[in-house]
């Protein structure tokens, strides 16, 4: 079902597996922060981009590895997709209700918790119509991930401007 795509999913599934590297140097970036505020952080926004990222690594997996029945791949990008809605709507609803010591910026909600569920939705539309042998199937679940990861890029790039000036301050 995926034949011709190999080079996208090894181009995707390699630029997330890097990308979650150099998150980890970001987290390094709150060890001067306060340890409520970096560990509130890390959960709200941290932690959903990584695993935004190890989604897209995944399923650049599932869909490289060889010889799995198109059953099997469904099922496993379908749980993919299952887990980064509820991951989403969870975030989202932090967001919204959760008011630390400093509230979230507006866009926050809408980039870390919403779009993200609604790309997991189109996720799942993609991997139903894999079950169902659709020709535009395999269209469909590379759009979402390439915006999935396109989004995760943003929400990481608006990690690092966040936390570095708030870490250079405190030096």
């Amino acid at each position: 079902m995926f034949e011709g795509w190999d080079n996208f999913y090894l181009m995707i599934g390699g630029a997330a597996g890097g990308l979650i590297g150099l998150l980890f140097v970001v987290a390094t970036l709150t060890g001067s922060v306060d340890r409520e505020k970096a560990e509130r952080g890390s959960a709200l926004y941290l932690t959903p981009t990584v695993f935004h990222f190890a989604v897209v690594l995944a399923n650049a997996a599932i869909t490289e590895a060889p010889r799995l029945d198109v059953r099997i791949v469904a099922a496993l990008l379908g749980v993919a997709g299952v887990w980064g809605f509820a991951q989403s709507f969870i975030i989202a609803h932090r967001l919204h209700h959760d008011r630390g010591p400093e509230p979230a910026h507006w866009s926050d909600f809408w980039c870390y918790g919403c779009a993200p569920g609604l790309i997991y939705l189109g996720q799942l539309a993609a991997v139903a119509a894999i079950a169902l042998g659709k020709p535009w199937a395999p269209d469909a679940l590379a759009a979402a991930l390439l915006v999935l990861l396109l989004l995760s890029i943003r929400n990481a790039w608006d990690l690092v401007t966040t936390i570095a000036p708030m870490a250079a301050r405190r030096d």
